[in-house]
C-alpha cells in the first residue's frame, strides 16, 4: 500500500492541474509543506509540481492512474482474502475474475478517498463569508464520510464471494468510518504541529507513523467487519454476547 502513495500523489497533482485548481497547491498544500521542510527541499518539491502544472499532463495521469491502480489492487486482494477468512469462506474465483474484481474495487476506493481528503482540504481553507466558511466546514465532513461509505459499500458488497446481509453492517461502518477519521486527524496533527522534516530523525519519524497509520487504517477495517460478523452470528442464534459486551443488553 505504501508503495502506491508516489503515484497516487503523482496523480493527485496532475489533476490538479487539468483541473484547472493549480491554486490548492500554492495556497493550501504548499505553504503548509514550506514550514515544515528544508528551503532546498522544497525548492526541489515546488518546481517539480509547477513543472507537471505547466506541461501536458495526459499521459501523467494515464501513467499515475495505471501504476496506482496496480499496487492498491494487491492490497484489495489481500483484503478480499482477509475477509473471505473472517466469513469462513473458500475463495473459489478464478485468478481472472479475482484480479478483474479488485482492480474494479481499487479504482472505485481510490476516487472515494481521495475524494474525501480532496473535499476535506479544498472545504477547510474557506474563510469568506463566514456563512459560507461555517456551511463548508461542517459539509467537508459530511462529504467525506459519504465517500468513505461509499468506497466501504463496494468493497463490502464485492470482495467477499459470500456478501453478507445488510442487517448489521451499520455498527462495523460506523467504527471504521470514525475510527479511519480519528485516526486520520492525529496524523494531520502529528505531521502539522509535531513532526519536524528539517532534520533526518524527523523524516525518518514521519515515514515511520505513516507506515503505522497505514497500518492502524487496515487493522480498523478488519475489526469492523469482524465486529458486523459477530452481531450478525449473534442476531441468527438469537444470543446477544457482543451486545451484551458492548452495550450492556442481551443475554
Amino acid at each position: 500500500m505504501l508503495k502506491s502513495l508516489i503515484p497516487l500523489t503523482l496523480l493527485g497533482v496532475a489533476l490538479l492541474g487539468a483541473l484547472g485548481e493549480e491554486r490548492v497547491w500554492r495556497k493550501t498544500i504548499a505553504p503548509a509543506v514550506k514550514t515544515h521542510v528544508q528551503q532546498a527541499t522544497f525548492h526541489a518539491l515546488d518546481v517539480s509540481v509547477e513543472k507537471i502544472f505547466s506541461t501536458e499532463s495526459t499521459g501523467l495521469l494515464i501513467f499515475a492512474a495505471l501504476l496506482a491502480l496496480w499496487y492498491i489492487s494487491g492490497s484489495v486482494r489481500a483484503v478480499m482474502g482477509a475477509i473471505n477468512e473472517i466469513y469462513e469462506t473458500d475463495d473459489t474465483r478464478s485468478w481472472r475474475h479475482r484480479y478483474a474484481l479488485s482492480f474494479g474495487l481499487a479504482a472505485g476506493i481510490a476516487l472515494g478517498v481521495i475524494g474525501a481528503l480532496l473535499v476535506t482540504i479544498v472545504l477547510g481553507h474557506i474563510d469568506n463569508p463566514e456563512q459560507v466558511r461555517v456551511v463548508a466546514q461542517v459539509g467537508r465532513w459530511i462529504a467525506a464520510i459519504v465517500l468513505l461509505s461509499l468506497a466501504l459499500e463496494l468493497l463490502m458488497r464485492f470482495a467477499p464471494v459470500e456478501p453478507r446481509s445488510k442487517r448489521w453492517i451499520s455498527a462495523g461502518t460506523a467504527l471504521v468510518i470514525v475510527a479511519w477519521i480519528g485516526a486520520t486527524l492525529i496524523f494531520e496533527l502529528f505531521v502539522s504541529h509535531v513532526a519536524n522534516f528539517k532534520t533526518a530523525t524527523g523524516s525518518l519519524a514521519v515515514f515511520l507513523v505513516m507506515i503505522g497509520y497505514v497500518y492502524t487504517s487496515s487493522i480498523i477495517l478488519l475489526v469492523g467487519i469482524e465486529l458486523d460478523e459477530l452481531l450478525r452470528e449473534d442476531a441468527r442464534a438469537g444470543e446477544g454476547g457482543v451486545l451484551h459486551l458492548l452495550f450492556g443488553y442481551g443475554k
